[in-house]
């Protein structure tokens, strides 16, 4: 097993085995990997860790798993990747982040051209939002 997808274990709850919703050896490995973005920043926030880029909020990491921000436009794409949604309040309330497809976490470059639509979200968001 790839020590970076979730343990069949983790439950409904979604927590591992060692009761760790994230772990320094994976959050590193994940600001390696995302390094070329820009300035990458790791935030704890409610047991896991938010991912900014360039200080933008576009990923975060629960459970030893990359999720990516989506909208409308990557939801299919998201979805034909075998990606799922980050579901922490239930999985009849799905919030905006993806799982990373696994490729990608194999595949650098293939994780950023993720990240960078994800930004694209996250930028769009963020202008949305200093209209209002």
């Amino acid at each position: 097993m790839n020590w970076w997808i979730r343990p069949a274990s983790a439950g409904v709850a979604g927590r591992t085995e060692t009761g760790m919703a994230v772990s320094d050896d994976y959050r590193d490995f994940v600001l390696e990997q995302l390094a070329p973005l820009g300035h990458i920043t790791a935030r704890r926030m409610f047991g896991g860790v938010g991912i900014y880029a360039n200080g933008l909020f576009f990923a975060l990491i629960d459970d030893d798993v990359l999720y990516l921000k989506g909208d409308e436009s990557l939801k299919v794409e998201f979805e034909a990747a075998g990606s799922h949604a980050f579901t922490p309040f239930g999985y009849d309330k799905p919030m905006g982040y993806w799982t990373a497809p696994a490729e990608a976490m194999d595949d650098q470059e293939f994780l950023l051209d993720w990240s960078r639509k994800s930004l694209e979200v996250a930028a769009r968001a963020a202008a949305t939002k200093k209209k209002r």
